[in-house]
């Protein structure tokens, strides 16, 4: 299985290199989009911790904070502390970047209230991916290192989880940003001509979770071609 030579299985090389090439893409995008939108003032004049809170408010979320937190893009929801975490630069910034981010966790925090079905899936399968993302290389080395191919098939297994979380992250993510955007025109916090900046920042974000997911496709298949040559022998 896949193309040798001088003893290297050039396939898998190959799948490692296209996986790096997707990711790079994929986050220069997201740079090149944040540089953009984190230069261009929203007319409205809106930081990005008061955007939040006032989509949180009417929702009828008061009880989640919103506080700052160190890094670039670092931005998330933490159900479990029930706190909108923004990053130094969108949690102070008014620009169209800073707005749409904010709002974009704030729609995770929506989700929560609504039960949006992948976000709940998620959270359910969060300890055993942490899990599995663990164990499952450490059986693949061991069972590679001493020939035991059905616990390597078995740690490729474990790996399917990862694959199986980052499907249902997608739809969860296109969801939040949906609904961010959908209110921020709604309440005027961008306008018609703002909107737009404020979809291309949130898509390019969300294009970094589907290099993820096409990355991991391209490892398990890397992995899955070590382990049958291996298992041939």
């Amino acid at each position: 299985m896949g193309y040798m030579y001088y003893g290297f299985d050039m396939t898998g090389y190959f799948l490692v290199i296209v996986g790096a090439v997707i990711t790079l893409i994929a986050q220069a995008y997201l740079t090149s989009r944040y540089r953009k939108y984190s230069s261009v003032r929203a007319k409205k004049g809106m930081t990005g911790v008061e955007v939040a809170r006032a989509i949180l408010d009417g929702a009828g979320l008061e009880e989640i904070y919103v506080t700052e937190v160190s890094g670039t893009l670092s931005d998330h929801y933490d159900p479990t502390r029930k706190v909108v975490r923004l990053s130094k630069n969108i949690f102070h910034g008014d620009t169209i970047a800073s707005v749409s981010v904010a709002a974009h966790e704030c729609g995770h925090a929506i989700q929560h209230k609504e039960g949006y079905l992948f976000i709940k899936l998620r959270g359910f399968l969060v300890p055993f991916v942490n899990f599995a993302s663990t164990f499952g290389y450490i059986a693949i080395f061991l069972g590679l290192l001493f020939s035991w191919f059905d616990l390597a098939w078995g740690g490729v297994a474990l790996l399917l989880l990862i694959l199986v979380f980052q499907l249902i992250t997608l739809p969860t993510e296109f969801d939040a940003s949906k609904r961010a955007l959908a209110i921020l025109e709604k309440e005027g916090i961008l306008d018609s001509t703002e909107i737009d900046g404020g979809k291309n920042m949130l898509t390019a974000a969300a294009l970094t979770y589907v290099a993820g997911l096409a990355t991991t496709i391209l490892q398990l298949l890397r992995l899955v071609l070590i382990i049958a040559n291996r298992d041939d022998r």
